[in-house]
């Protein structure tokens, strides 16, 4: 299923939630929508499922204008984030119920159903669960539950509300995993509303990056996080170092730091270094050491300039024990943006 979004607009009283919102899904796609809170991005999944009505622009499914249509119209099938589930139902009636509900000759066989319920309950490693009830399972056997129930209605898109905000980080890197898994194995055209972002460039195919109502940039999660097209989109996705400064003669300025800006238009700029750019390199500018932490096979450096500016680095564990007392480093690469 390919998804239209054509100059969608949408206020709530004067605030403008979404403004002029174009947007191409691809068939079979998994999509990111990423962005701060109050960026727009969960009132785009709403439009997108029909939860929500555009004051102006467009949504179509395959070509088809569904700007209009109900959520169940569109056959989309939507995970919030707090599961939603039915606590006097067992995990298997759960997941059954949006078949169970279905009139006259659209509801399946009770065959039909116990074999979708089974297959689904193997497809998320919940197999043998089937009899128990929500409240004796795990954050993220639930959330896997309420995954089972909006693919049980075989949805021609599949909408994910920060499906893993209410779980611990241990659970929610074991669920990405599950999810990515999941989509592969069933082809269905989802996207999913983030505000994690390591959680939607290891995730998505692409990544939809949202700022005040307006999509800043969208790209694979190496696009957005090498090469980003604004200064938002640079300091939002991944870590960076910001230095505000002038750009003049190609060059951006700021205190004793040096960088190229081959193409910036001259005056007020900022520049971001992500700190993995730093580099020791005697004809850089003086840095002086405070403190260096491991973090897995990666040690980030605190260190502090001569004109009292805070830097991040990060590197290796045995190239991280070169960094102590007062050294000299420059930037490998930047990204320059005129204010």
């Amino acid at each position: 299923m390919t998804i239209s979004i054509r100059s969608v607009e949408k206020k709530f009283g004067r605030y403008p939630a979404l403004n002029k919102v174009d947007l191409e899904i691809k068939d079979g796609e998994l999509l990111a929508l990423l962005g701060p809170s109050g960026s727009g991005k969960t009132t785009l999944l709403r439009t997108i499922a029909g939860l929500e009505f555009p004051d102006a622009g467009q949504v179509l499914f395959d070509g088809q204008d569904v700007t209009f249509a109900s959520a169940a119209d569109r056959r989309v099938g939507f995970v919030f984030q707090q599961y939603a589930l039915f606590k006097h139902m067992t995990v298997a009636k759960n997941i059954a119920f949006g078949l169970d509900v279905r009139k006259g000759k659209d509801k399946p066989s009770k065959a039909e159903i116990a074999r979708r319920v089974d297959d689904l309950l193997k497809l998320v490693e919940l197999d043998g669960l089937g009899k128990r009830y929500p409240s004796q399972l795990s954050g993220g056997q639930r959330q896997r539950v309420a995954l089972s129930r909006a693919l049980a209605v075989q949805p021609s898109v599949l909408l994910l509300d920060e499906p893993f905000g209410a779980l611990d980080a241990t659970v929610r890197k074991s669920l990405r995993k599950e999810l990515r898994r999941v989509h592969d194995a069933t082809g269905v055209t989802t996207i999913f509303v983030t505000h994690d972002q390591e959680e939607a460039l290891e995730l998505a195919d692409r990544v939809a990056i949202l700022n005040k109502g307006q999509i800043e940039q969208i790209g694979t999660p190496d696009q957005v996080h090498d090469t980003p097209e604004t200064a938002f989109v640079c300091g939002f996705v991944g870590e960076a170092n910001s230095f505000e400064g002038q750009v003049g003669g190609g060059q951006f300025t700021a205190g004793s730091l040096r960088l190229p800006a081959g193409g910036v238009r001259e005056g007020s700029a900022t520049a971001y270094v992500r700190p993995h750019d730093f580099v020791l390199d005697d004809g850089g500018f003086e840095v002086r050491i405070e403190r260096a932490h491991v973090q897995g096979a990666l040690t980030t450096v605190n260190a502090v300039a001569q004109d009292g500016r805070p830097i991040e680095i990060s590197a290796s564990r045995a190239e991280a024990a070169r960094f102590q007392g007062t050294v000299k480093i420059a930037a490998r690469k930047a990204h320059v943006y005129a204010a």
